[in-house]
């Protein structure tokens, strides 16, 4: 084996890893790939003899080009008010392989992302590093160029900010899948009270259309998403299983074209947030339109 076949080796060895990291850090399947196969091209430009732990030059490397990611993406969204929703990672419970299985080996929801993207580009780099990925506070330093008592202090921030905000899921798939199913049933009856028996009384659904749809908007309380759920009721038929961030959810998709991706999150065996991407301009490439089957 050459050189560079050996470097593509072991470089492919940390890309599970390296795209787990940039997924949390961006929220974004194709910004996170993008920002992977970056890290392999100043690799390969990149005189690595000295270094001692290629997974941790690598994991620097990918939080430089995330961080410069996030604070462009700061400065285009300062004046914009519209909901967000991440990119949701899609695999289908019929057993096909997920296209993003690594993501999904220490799935993140759907709901911690809207949070974090919540935080400054610096606190999430610290938390996502150092929280999700055990990265010493010391290598974190370096890449926003902080104190380590600083870097330290952005974390704990972030963890406060994001701790009581992100609800904890129920286990169990099978009983968070039957509470969904509930849900669609009822909306399909256009049956209100049904509706609001699965849905927690402080509810929050999160609607991401695009920006500037109308149907981009945050709803809360059973009643009000309750209201809004029965409106959607015709596309029920249309609503295939899935796993949406490893959680019970759902992809819709009618004549082979997909309409949105809706991740639910059941806790206590009620809906508690609802997160819907419904962006006919994102969904083409996050949906595998073979889930309409």
């Amino acid at each position: 084996m050459d050189d560079r076949a050996l470097l593509t080796d072991r470089f492919e060895r940390h890309r599970p890893r390296l795209r787990a990291v940039a997924y949390r850090m961006l929220g974004s399947v194709a910004e996170a790939d993008d920002a992977v196969q970056d890290a392999w091209l100043r690799l390969d430009r990149a005189d690595t003899s000295e270094v001692e732990n290629l997974g941790a030059w690598l994991t620097t490397v990918v939080a430089r080009l995330c961080l410069n990611v996030l604070r462009s993406r700061e400065t285009r969204r300062e004046d914009s008010f519209d909901v967000h929703v991440p990119d949701p990672v899609i695999s289908y419970d019929d057993g096909t392989d997920p296209e993003y299985e690594a993501v999904l080996a220490e799935s993140v929801g759907l709901a911690l992302l809207v949070v974090l993207d919540t935080l400054t580009p610096a606190e999430r780099l610290a938390f996502v590093l150092h929280d999700m990925f055990a990265v010493p506070f010391d290598e974190i330093a370096a890449v926003i160029e902080k104190s380590t008592a600083a870097t330290r202090q952005l974390a704990s921030r972030a963890r406060r900010r994001v701790q009581g905000r992100v609800p904890t899921p129920d286990a169990d798939l099978t009983r968070q899948r039957e509470v969904v199913d509930a849900f669609f049933a009822a909306a399909r009856d256009g049956d209100l009270d049904a509706l609001v028996a699965v849905l927690d009384p402080d509810v929050v659904l999160r609607s991401d259309a695009g920006t500037g749809s109308r149907f981009t908007v945050t709803l809360s309380g059973a009643r009000t998403v309750a209201g809004r759920a029965v409106t959607f009721g015709q596309l029920s038929p249309f609503a295939r299983p899935a796993l949406v961030n490893g959680a019970a959810g759902v992809v819709v998709v009618a004549d082979g074209r997909p309409l949105s991706v809706m991740g639910f999150i059941v806790a206590g065996g009620r809906i508690v947030a609802i997160d819907v991407l419904a962006d006919s301009a994102r969904l083409p490439a996050l949906v595998d339109v073979r889930a309409d089957r």
